[in-house]
């Protein structure tokens, strides 16, 4: 997915041990061994997964109380190491903390795609009134809000419609979505950067 950081990417609240909740009475098994199980389940998986998908990998029957302390406990285990789990809006994933892309981008080094100011102020905009319409948009920026704008977003995985406003015409609401959240290591909206950090932490997040 706490110390400071001025990296919305990496502000996911790390517990210390003596803040993680208590092990249930009822926990099952062998927690050593079920832990790595998750390691390496998480550690493979190509995009967030959430808990009821990671009870799918075990025979027994697991509470979500007991998944919890497994995965906050397995976070805790890779603090100080290059990646780090993070709880997201769509699950639970690994991601390399951003003080080591530098030498990834060396074996990869592709250029983050640049966004318009058109694109950035219309998902801000999107992002921080949701749900809005595009006639919404269009009154906060002055500006008609060309419809390749939209589909930009709409492709990226980070805007949808969620809805229908009623009133004449019924224009189609617009609001981000768990993959948005998810490229910018959030768990919910409310985490949101500063607006005028959101530009930064897209191009990082497409960096990873």
């Amino acid at each position: 997915m706490a110390e400071s950081n001025p990296n919305p990417l990496n502000n996911s609240p790390v517990e210390s041990s003596s803040e993680l909740p208590a092990m249930p009475a009822t926990m099952p098994g062998d927690t050593g061994e079920m832990k790595r199980i998750l390691e390496a389940v998480l550690l493979t998986a190509q995009q967030p997964l959430s808990v009821a998908d990671l009870k799918k990998v075990f025979t027994q029957e697991i509470s979500n109380d007991v998944m919890r302390v497994l995965l906050d406990e397995l976070r805790e285990d890779w603090v100080g190491r290059p990646a780090e789990l993070m709880q997201l809006a769509s699950g639970w994933r690994f991601r390399t903390r951003a003080e080591y892309l530098p030498y990834l981008e060396r074996l990869n080094p592709e250029t983050p795609p640049k966004y318009s100011r058109a694109v950035l102020e219309t998902l801000a905009i999107i992002a921080y009134r949701q749900p809005v319409t595009r006639g919404d948009i269009e009154d906060i920026r002055g500006v008609t809000v060309a419809t390749q704008i939209i589909k930009v977003l709409e492709e990226r995985g980070w805007v949808d419609v969620v809805g229908h406003r009623d009133t004449p015409g019924r224009p189609a609401l617009l609001a981000t979505t768990k993959k948005f959240l998810d490229d910018l290591g959030l768990r919910s909206v409310t985490e949101l950067p500063p607006l005028e950090q959101l530009n930064q932490t897209l191009e990082l997040a497409d960096a990873q």
